[in-house]
């Protein structure tokens, strides 16, 4: 390993496990070192742990500390990215958490944070779907609808940090509209989260449409996607469903952010092209031509690594 190279540390923190991975300047994944959250050990706790995980990759990596020029972390909840503060964290338990200064007076080297979805976001974008390209939209499609938009290789955070929650566009019409987590209704993660689609599918279990899914004790969101291609017509209609509203959702986006990349990730999305070939037909259709021209939908690449590459290249990015 070059003794004169620089690299980044990303810290990706979920409520279970800590997961923390070594970056060249390119966004290369050289290493990568993980263990227990310990949430019940409150942020004390799991500041300690996260220095401990740190200096165990960089030890793993063959590196020198001097060698690390900054860390980045990924975090789930609302925060001030200015401050290096964690207002709120469900997932943990956190609130009004200092994490910049902490860690930083920790580890010795910069800190910078950023929540867990933009964090996944500019992974891809620095060693993913994304790489070369400077104006991107990624979509993480799991229990919510995460997001990150990335405007001339910066993440576009917003003035108190709510630019980039693709989950709470307001998509759906009041007609079809139920009751979102954030408290309000019409948002695309009702429909296009595994939550929305488990739900959708409940529902039409309850109804008594005819279909294969009835016979699923505890359904998931990729047994309605596998029915769905199987021809199920209930579970055709839920995913449509989802594919018509994430792709209105990326029309609205196209004429905001005017992305020349989609990237859509996370576990409702290992659907593959079944899913993707229908949101980029709806897109075209409700996108204008202009906004649509030259535009492409992607899945990401870096699976669960993009969120320990990104929270390391916020650095270089943020």
């Amino acid at each position: 390993m070059n003794t004169k190279q620089s690299f980044y540390i990303g810290i990706d923190l979920g409520g279970t496990t800590i997961k923390t991975g070594i970056c060249d300047g390119d966004g290369e994944l050289l290493a990568v070192y993980e263990g227990p959250t310990e949430a019940d050990k409150r942020a004390e706790g799991v500041l300690q742990n996260i220095e401990l995980y740190v200096r165990e990759l960089v030890s793993r990596a063959g590196c020198s500390w001097e060698q690390i020029a900054g860390v980045g972390a990924g975090i789930p909840g609302f925060l001030d990215f200015q401050q290096g503060l964690v207002k709120a964290s469900p997932n943990l338990g956190w609130r009004n958490v200092a994490v910049k200064e902490i860690l930083e007076a920790r580890l010795g080297k910069t800190v910078k944070i950023d929540n867990d979805a933009n964090a996944a976001a500019l992974g891809e974008v620095w060693g993913g779907a994304g790489a070369g390209i400077s104006n991107v939209v990624c979509y993480t499609l799991g229990t919510g609808v995460g997001g990150g938009i990335i405007v001339k290789n910066s993440l576009c955070q917003g003035f108190n940090g709510m630019g980039g929650e693709i989950g709470h566009l307001n998509v759906v019409p009041d007609s079809e509209a139920i009751a979102c987590g954030c408290g309000k209704k019409g948002c695309l993660e009702t429909v296009a989260s595994a939550t929305g689609i488990i739900y959708m599918a409940k529902e039409a279990v309850i109804r008594g449409e005819q279909t294969s899914l009835a016979a699923i004790r505890e359904i998931t969101a990729k047994d309605v996607l596998d029915e769905a291609k199987a021809g199920d017509p209930a579970a055709v209609q839920i995913v449509d469903r989802a594919a018509k509203y994430l792709g209105k959702s990326m029309a609205l986006l196209s004429v905001v952010t005017n992305p020349q990349r989609f990237v859509v990730g996370g576990g409702v999305a290992k659907a593959g092209s079944y899913l993707l070939d229908q949101i980029d037909r709806y897109f075209r259709e409700y996108a204008l031509e202009n906004a649509r021209e030259n535009v492409d939908i992607v899945p990401a690449v870096l699976g669960n690594n993009a969120g320990v590459v990104g929270a390391a290249g916020l650095h270089l990015f943020g």
